[in-house]
């Protein structure tokens, strides 16, 4: 077994094959079309119902980047396993997808083995240890900015630690064959217009700090498609982390890198903070809906919970029979959607810190009370409606999903926060750092950036870890098989567009390009507002919606950027990339 493909002939593989995903399928290029549910999308929606996604055989892996689901699929080639591609494939995000693929920030992973078991996977970041609840508050109470941008808002980072308890749990295949092609594709890789168009729209936020202008606007100005892209710091970086594991990055020279930087800038993060992190294996949040069994994330992710409540209140209804997106079925999944992001907002947290009622919360018994005063003529105003649970003492991400020959499958949700986290870039490290801290509660009962109001339960203490809504999710047929593997960006959305998808694929019979490419709507409470894409509902609805009471918005760009597998009653595979950010799907 190969340890790695060379450097050059990984690159040289990624650009003869770019733009040509039908070559990576090999014998299933000649597989039958995927069937279609039949559902037509409005006449303004701009992604096709009829796409075709990619066919597989033996391994599939959907990323945002071309470049990082090469790495995946060329690691399932040489014989590892879907963890093995996982790992690879998230150090490759840190170097060709910067604005939230990461090493400087954290994430989750949901896994299912070919036997069965699953696991959840916490690596979020943590507060520092000198952090504290008011430090984002001046004089007078009110917020300020540096929960978001510049040094103090800086979680301490979680993806290494995380990538390394993985392996240790999971790996077969060496972790230096793992960082290898990350290296290889930090010493330069041909640009692709993802990557172009989103340093571009950047261009002005990534000026802030001289770090980060001088790597990312190379020459003063964002690379254009075609110019070769060149990171030696962090190459250097990831280079130790291959030699040395977790001590390449929690300790020595790139700690010490770390560190100066805060003293540089006034941030707070400290070699103790750095040695004393941890990535956490915890029980996954498992629950039932129409007879399809999801696993997805428990907190310090609010995901699988959330969709738990969501899913057992709308199993109540016919949403099938009401048809897709038909004003009934986005009406009563609005409310349903109301109630549970109050409990979500208000009760969930890290159960290290808080109690959280988390057994009630994904119960069926506590769903058919939670949503029975919906009204399926009127919407409930947001103000009416409160958290259920009482508790105890008190819009940068990235997905990617893979499935290997044996049936082993991980999902996979990566961030620094928002685009380019922090914008600071570690100088001599070459990597940006996060601003997690703002998915806490900076001033509870206060919206953040992504206009989530939460509670004292996600208020700022030292060591803690900040409540996200990312959702990695796996789901099994009612026989107990592989079925639906699926993710998505997307700030607070996350939780809404990852259901949507599943409701899709379960309630509607699409196939997984129909149910990536639908579009989508979207509610968390507060603000009292529906969201719904541009051109994603058409006019009927949309005055029905509002009759009913809804307040509607419609949402310009994208919602998301789901990466999805499914496996196909032949047992070959069936993978798709949202064409919303242009990522790409490869399978063999």
């Amino acid at each position: 077994m190969r340890a790695a493909l060379p450097g050059a002939l990984l690159l040289l593989t990624s650009l003869l094959l770019t733009g040509c995903e039908e070559a990576e399928m090999g014998p299933a290029a000649t597989a039958p079309a995927v069937p279609h549910s039949g559902i037509s999308f409005p006449d303004g929606w701009r992604f096709s119902a009829d796409d075709e996604p990619v066919r597989a055989e033996r391994g599939a892996v959907s990323t945002t980047d071309y470049y990082a689901s090469r790495v995946g699929l060329d690691i399932l080639e040489q014989g590892g396993t879907a963890m093995d591609a996982a790992i690879a494939v998230s150090f490759a995000l840190a170097v060709v997808n910067p604005s939230a693929g990461n090493i400087g920030g954290g994430g989750f992973m949901v896994t299912r083995t070919a036997d069965g078991e699953t696991s959840a996977l916490d690596y979020r970041e943590m507060a520092p240890l000198a952090a504290h609840r008011d430090m984002y508050l001046d004089e007078e109470g009110e917020l300020t900015d540096a929960s978001v941008l510049g040094h103090l808002a800086a979680g301490v980072p979680g993806t290494v630690m995380g990538m390394w308890r993985a392996h240790e749990r999971y790996g077969t295949l060496p972790w230096e064959a793992l960082v290898q092609p990350a290296i290889d594709l930090a010493e330069g890789f041909e640009v692709r217009e993802r990557l172009a168009r989103s340093l571009r729209g950047s261009e002005e936020s990534l000026r802030i700090y001289d770090t980060t202008r001088e790597i990312f606007l190379p020459g003063d100005a964002p690379p254009e498609v075609g110019d070769t892209f060149r990171q030696p710091d962090l190459a250097r970086t990831l280079t130790r982390i291959r030699d040395d594991g977790p001590d390449g990055f929690y300790r020595g020279e790139t700690a010490d890198y770390i560190v100066a930087e805060m003293e540089r800038g006034g941030g707070i993060i400290t070699h103790e903070d750095l040695e004393r992190y941890d990535a956490l294996w915890r029980d996954p949040v498992t629950f039932s809906y129409r007879g399809y069994t999801v696993t997805s994330m428990p907190p310090s992710s609010s995901g699988g919970p959330t969709m738990a409540l969501m899913a057992h209140i709308l199993e109540d209804y016919d949403l099938t029979g009401m048809g897709w997106q038909s004003e009934e079925m986005i009406h009563v999944m609005a409310e349903a959607w109301k109630r549970a992001y109050s409990d979500r907002n208000q009760v969930l947290a890290d159960t290290d810190f808080v109690d959280v009622p988390l057994e009630e919360m994904v119960s069926r018994e506590y769903a058919q009370r939670r949503g029975a005063d919906i009204d399926m003529d009127r919407a409930t105003p947001s103000e009416q409606i409160g958290p259920g649970l009482e508790v105890g003492e008190p819009t940068e991400t990235t997905h990617y999903s893979i499935v290997d020959e044996a049936g082993n499958a991980v999902a996979v949700t990566t961030t620094i926060n928002s685009g380019y986290g922090s914008k600071v870039t570690v100088a001599g490290a070459g990597f940006l750092l996060n601003n997690e801290m703002d998915d806490f509660a900076a001033k509870p009962g206060f919206p953040n950036q992504f206009g989530l109001v939460q509670g004292e339960q996600n208020a700022i203490e030292p060591g803690k870890r900040m409540l996200s809504a990312m959702s990695p999710t796996v789901v099994t047929n009612p026989d107990g098989e592989l079925f639906f593997v699926t993710g998505t960006p997307g700030g607070s959305t996350i939780i809404t567009t990852v259901f949507q998808t599943i409701v899709n694929v379960v309630d509607f019979g699409m196939s997984v390009s129909e149910a990536v490419n639908a579009p989508r709507v979207h509610h968390q409470h507060l603000p009292d507002q529906l969201y719904w894409e541009n051109g994603g509902l058409r006019s009927e609805v949309v005055e029905g919606l509002e009759a009913r009471g809804h307040t509607l918005q419609q949402r310009g760009g994208t919602s998301g950027d789901v990466q999805a597998i499914m496996v196909l009653s032949d047992g070959s595979l069936a993978a798709h990339s949202d064409p919303r950010l242009g990522g790409t799907a490869l399978g063999y």
